[in-house]
């Protein structure tokens, strides 16, 4: 790929430019070394995951852009923070809820990046409207934040943390399942079920064929309703 690539997003172009969003990536991963490849992972299963959902081009690039730079802000987070191994207290949480705001800040210091603001901005809403920082719900919410927001809970809860052991994939996809509707967008959440289950994010046939064997039986879906339970 080109070091630079424009975009026609609306009528306006903007440029990827590659240099910076590899350094912004790297300084995020040695800032928290416990999400080192996180960034990379959410880009790459976001992508996919908007194929799912038939996401044009621009969606395409918006969503590799949110995923490569959606927890930029935490670069002002103290880092005895990021690594406590224990709970964290309401003012730790406090600073930690800081980061989407920050990283939108930074996003727009460059105004080729200013187009994936929103991703970065909102992509710790909530469905329902109890997440942050605005508390925007439903639709109000941009469908690459809402996208986002599954796939990077879905790589937190699979990933070792120093609060706790990763779960397995079949655990994180029965969390999917589980906050349909509440925490995330029940249709991206089917996207992302039938992304995992086709093979599409990487999981094997064998551990897709040991989760359906080792779980209980998974709630039926329809595009455009909540799941069943």
């Amino acid at each position: 790929m080109s070091p630079e690539r424009g975009i026609d997003a609306g009528g306006a172009k903007f440029v990827e430019p590659m240099t910076a969003l590899l350094a912004l990536s790297a300084a995020i991963e040695a800032h928290d070394p416990y999400t080192r490849g996180h960034s990379e992972r959410v880009a790459r299963m976001a992508c996919k995951v908007g194929l799912q959902l038939r996401c044009d081009d621009v969606q395409l690039s918006l969503l590799r852009l949110g995923g490569t730079l959606h927890d930029v802000g935490k670069l002002v987070v103290r880092d005895a923070i990021l690594s406590k191994p224990g709970p964290l207290t309401a003012d730790e949480i406090a600073e930690v809820q800081l980061h989407p705001e920050a990283g939108a800040r930074l996003v727009a210091l460059d105004r080729t990046l200013r187009p994936v603001l929103p991703a970065v901005l909102y992509h710790h809403e909530r469905w329902d409207g109890a997440g942050y920082p605005t508390g925007r719900a439903s639709t109000q919410i941009p469908l690459e934040a809402r996208i986002l927001s599954v796939v990077d809970c879905y790589d937190a809860m699979t990933s070792n943390r120093p609060y706790r052991a990763a779960l397995a994939p079949e655990q994180a996809i029965e969390e999917v399942d589980r906050c349909s509707g509440t925490q995330f967008d029940p249709d991206v959440a089917v996207a992302f079920i039938e992304a995992w289950e086709s093979g599409a994010l990487g999981v094997t046939a064998a551990l897709r064929a040991a989760s359906t064997a080792s779980t209980r039986p998974r709630a039926s879906f329809a595009r455009g309703g909540s799941p069943r339970r």
